[in-house]
């Protein structure tokens, strides 16, 4: 279930008018609101989702059955509604009321510059969102309505990026709401912060997780054709460097066919299931003579979702980090913080995982190897081990604090290691949190963030919140402003409003 496989995504245009202008004038409505959706596609900022342009809607029972059918449209992902004229707001009510998509309202008019010299009721009359959508703000507000506001013209670059920016979130939200996950085994023994309400997790943000046997995939691993390995590691051969002794004719051969017979079985499990994440756990292999590496890799490159020891979190959030990412230059991938180094001035975090770390981060050409793993009493697991590219992104966990889910995110910068790390079989992530490490950890740890995270270069906090927004999940930010005083007052504030914002 790559994303070539996902369904298109749209985000739809409204355009608000009333019959009161004569036709005449909503000719001209219709024509300069297609002139906007259209100068909003050419910005390329939607490659999320196309904009789908709709006629100008004039009363109340067209704009209630537009709202529902962007409800049942699976390739609608959200709305965007501008009031081009003066769209009295009582005849949005009943279709506000029903839209289930998330909302964006643009406030924006067809010029940029006022015709000074010119200027007459004639152009008053026809453009005058600038109260018009002051008459849709109020009733939005009186509702209650879930939405973004954006304002300034459409041909402003940041007004498009903003735009882009809650596309993508919305992208990401359809995806959350429709997937289905595959746990083979349960989580690791003894450890909390992976563990979490399925259920819970289903009504907030629609994702189905439900456990399988690990040997029902040993099955479809030992099913594998043998056309299908060759291919596979054919595959691995052209596009990574692969260590000699994997090679054909290598003394490990046969442990790389296996992991290349693995990932076949697991694409073939997850294909015909109509899964897009999945976990694994290394205390639980049944009948696998490796623990997954290379195949968990490749399979999170292709844009699964993915969580070791069982966290389904952590894959859920990641399927939904590579939706929102679609066409857009960086990685992401499943992370964890692993050691830091506390030189004074020179903090940093290395980031890794035992072998799953998607090579979409990676600076260089992946290289292919076999190691022991000291863990999961198996044969030597294949994997990928590379340095990640350095650059701005962002590492986000996702949490069940019991009577509601917290996203927990920090702004970081990715850097190139100051040292190589040739006796570290893994790949792996050097970075510098914002503002400091300690001040990110204290913030991290007060706000019981997990150990698992998700890292994206693709993606930040701008996305991140939007999809916050949307879902209505709490978000608790770290970055350059962040101080653990005002960082904790804030979660104070937060855990108030959403504890209130759940009624009784």
């Amino acid at each position: 279930m790559s994303f070539s496989s996902t369904p298109a995504r749209e985000i739809w245009f409204l355009t608000g008018s009333q019959h009161l202008y004569g036709e005449d004038t909503l000719r001209q409505v219709a024509d300069q609101s297609r002139a906007i959706a259209r100068e909003l596609r050419a910005s390329g900022e939607l490659a999320a989702a196309e904009l789908v342009w709709k006629p100008v809607l004039t009363d109340a029972a067209a704009i209630r059955t537009v709202m529902l059918e962007a409800n049942a449209a699976d390739s609608c992902v959200g709305v965007v509604a501008w009031m081009h004229t003066f769209s009295p707001a009582k005849m949005w009510i009943s279709g506000l009321d029903a839209l289930a998509k998330p909302l964006l309202h643009l406030h924006t008019q067809s010029h940029v510059a006022i015709p000074w010299s010119s200027i007459d009721m004639d152009f008053m009359n026809l453009n005058q969102a600038a109260h018009g959508d002051r008459e849709f703000g109020y009733i939005q507000a009186r509702l209650g309505v879930a939405r973004k506001t954006v304002a300034g013209h459409a041909g402003d670059p940041r007004v498009a990026r903003r735009i882009g920016v809650w596309a993508r979130a919305a992208a990401g939200r359809a995806e959350l709401r429709s997937l289905k996950l595959a746990r083979f085994g349960d989580n690791m023994r003894d450890v909390a912060v992976t563990e979490g309400d399925k259920v819970e997790a289903q009504l907030r943000f629609g994702v189905s997780v439900n456990t399988y046997g690990v040997n029902d995939l040993v099955e479809a691993v030992d099913a594998a054709a043998d056309i299908e390995i060759d291919a596979l590691v054919e595959e691995y051969e052209d596009l990574y460097t692969v260590a000699p002794g994997l090679r054909v004719g290598g003394e490990r051969h046969a442990s790389l066919r296996y992991a290349a017979r693995i990932e076949a079985g697991l694409r073939t499990f997850l294909t015909e299931g109509g899964f897009g994440a999945l976990t694994t756990n290394f205390e639980d292999l049944g009948g696998l003579r490796q623990l997954p590496g290379i195949a968990v890799q490749r399979l999170m490159a292709d844009g699964y979702g993915f969580g070791g020891e069982g966290d389904w979190k952590t894959s859920a959030l990641l399927r939904t980090l590579k939706a929102m990412a679609v066409g857009r230059p960086g990685g992401t991938s499943f992370m964890e913080d692993y050691t830091y180094h506390l030189t004074p001035g020179q903090e940093l975090i290395l980031g890794a995982h035992m072998l799953e770390v998607c090579p979409t981060i990676a600076a260089d050409r992946p290289r292919v190897e076999i190691h022991p793993l000291g863990i999961g009493r198996r044969e030597d697991p294949v994997r990928m081990v590379f340095d990640a590219s350095a650059g701005a992104g962002v590492v986000v966990g996702l949490a069940d604090l019991g009577d509601r889910f917290r996203l927990v995110a920090n702004e970081i910068d990715i850097v190139d290691p100051p040292h190589p790390l040739p006796a570290l079989p893994v790949a792996r992530a050097v970075w510098a949190p914002r503002p400091g490490l300690a001040t990110s950890a204290e913030a991290w740890l007060t706000a019981g963030g997990p150990h698992h995270t998700v890292l994206s270069t693709a993606v930040g906090s701008d996305e991140l919140h939007d999809f916050a927004e949307m879902t209505g999940t709490e978000l608790a930010l770290i970055d350059a402003g962040t101080t653990v005083r005002r960082f904790t007052r804030e979660l104070r504030w937060s855990q108030a409003y959403h504890r209130l914002a759940q009624g009784f």
